[in-house]
């Protein structure tokens, strides 16, 4: 048992209380650790607002969801006229509901651009691959929880792109169908899918979602934070055993992140007082119509931050599959006849390309969209493995890294834009290019991060006060 400390004589009230509570329960501890002697790196910028905003708009998710589901039916037949009785009869229900909806868009924007900052400053190098993982991981049930409190509306979009989205499993081989069944609770969309996704939404996900931001959080302090110079403050202390170019976090970056905080909720504000649908890409206009299994809207798009990995899955067609035979077979051949290495890894690797092209003939091209759209987002988590540069700010790389960035971000706002937009020829060649530009990016990312002239690396960090 722990030694009880007492209260200095004479001590205050609060310091009495607080020394009741810090002998029961390390509060002070955690506070110290995680802020008040935190020392994070003192040349932060721009792109580091975003982790906190995303911290706080999962507080108002969750706030916002607590209040929804108090008035919010989750049955087939009411739950389209409980989400309008909220809207239209329960006070301020409409600038609850539209908190929420607005804060799903916000949560996708700031965790794009908090992933982002990651990429460019390479906040997923060693020893910071945990936290990566951490986050990829809470990407992917982020994706699942918008998923499927997109269908709780029970609006005509709710229910067709569910439907689309579920049959796509069915694509699977052996286990499809059976998976799409057990996904439904149903063989079409209907009552048992919207209790099943409500409890996912509410309860199953949230927690999942939770434990890994606590984990994510960890893991970050545990090995301190990245910097724009990609330059590690632990390595240089001072006599007291501070880093050099440290700063505590609190208050000094409990400050900056108060100012990211209050521009961030005037825009946030000013979307839900004044554009609340965004022009139909936050809420759909179809959504606002009630879900009608005999009536299929023209044209059935997920909503924006889905609909990347979705021109991903409607650009993989036979034509594509085809190409991707090509590409497999020549750089196995060139491999063979100029690549380095044992003619043993060499006939190895042809023989897995054969195999490669045998199974992408083998199943057809909706499967391996499946495959496509879900590798899209599985492939981020082996990043910290796949980049082989010798530094980690895209500061000191090549000139060209730049360029190349710029032109992923590109195909990806570009892929984005194709998916929600009808199917065309054009717009579907475009979206093959971009697709194979995006898996590129990555899988030849061992390759292209070694090449040029990488700039000196500065032993502390830059910086210059503002």
């Amino acid at each position: 048992m722990a030694e009880f400390k007492e209260a200095p004589a004479g001590a205050s009230a609060g310091t009495k209380l607080m020394n009741w509570v810090d002998n029961r329960f390390p509060a002070t501890k955690l506070w110290n650790e995680h802020a008040a002697e935190y020392y994070a790196p003192k040349n932060f910028n721009f792109w580091y607002f975003f982790g906190s905003l995303a911290l706080l708009v999962l507080v108002i998710q969750i706030v916002t969801g607590i209040f929804l589901v108090m008035n919010y039916k989750p049955d087939a037949a009411t739950a389209f006229a409980s989400v309008e009785y909220i809207m239209r009869d329960v006070p301020w229900g409409w600038l609850v509901r539209y908190m929420h909806s607005t804060g799903a868009s916000a949560f996708f924007v700031v965790v794009y651009l908090h992933m982002y900052r990651g990429l460019i400053y390479g906040s997923y190098r060693t020893p910071r691959e945990l936290v990566w993982v951490f986050g990829c991981l809470i990407f992917l049930c982020l994706m699942a929880e918008a998923f499927m409190g997109y269908l709780l509306p029970w609006g005509q979009m709710s229910y067709w792109g569910a439907q689309v989205i579920i049959n796509l499993f069915a694509a699977i081989p052996f286990i499809g169908p059976d998976l799409a069944i057990l996904i439904r609770g149903d063989y079409v969309v209907g009552d048992a899918t919207l209790n099943r996704f409500f409890s996912l939404h509410v309860i199953a996900v949230p927690l999942v979602l939770l434990g890994l931001v606590v984990a994510h959080l960890i893991a970050l302090h545990e090995v301190g934070s990245n910097n724009p110079d990609g330059v590690e403050i632990k390595a240089k202390k001072d006599s007291k055993g501070r880093p050099l170019d440290g700063i505590p976090f609190h208050p000094y970056y409990t400050v900056h992140d108060i100012m990211g905080v209050a521009g961030f909720l005037i825009v946030f504000t000013a979307v839900i007082f004044f554009a609340p649908e965004a022009g139909g890409y936050f809420l759909e206009y179809n959504n606002f119509i009630p879900a009608d299994q005999f009536q299929t809207p023209s044209h059935i798009a997920p909503v924006w931050y889905f609909t990347p990995f979705y021109s991903m899955l409607r650009a993989t067609t036979d034509d594509l599959v085809n190409v991707l035979c090509v590409i497999t077979g020549l750089a196995a051949v060139l491999n063979f006849v100029k690549g380095k290495g044992s003619i043993q890894a060499k006939v190895v690797a042809l023989v897995a390309a054969v195999i490669g092209i045998f199974l992408l003939k083998t199943f057809d091209a909706k499967f391996w969209g499946v495959v496509v759209m879900g590798g899209a987002v599985v492939i981020l988590v082996f990043l910290p493995w796949l980049d082989h540069s010798p530094v980690k700010s895209i500061r000191y790389r090549p000139g060209f890294v730049k360029y190349l960035y710029a032109v992923f971000v590109l195909f990806f706002v570009v892929l984005g834009y194709l998916g929600i937009q009808p199917p065309s020829a054009i717009g579907t060649l475009v979206a093959q290019i971009g697709t194979i530009f995006y898996f590129g990016f990555f899988l030849l990312m061992p390759w292209w991060s070694q090449l040029g002239t990488f700039k000196k690396v500065p032993d502390r960090v830059t910086f210059e006060s503002h």
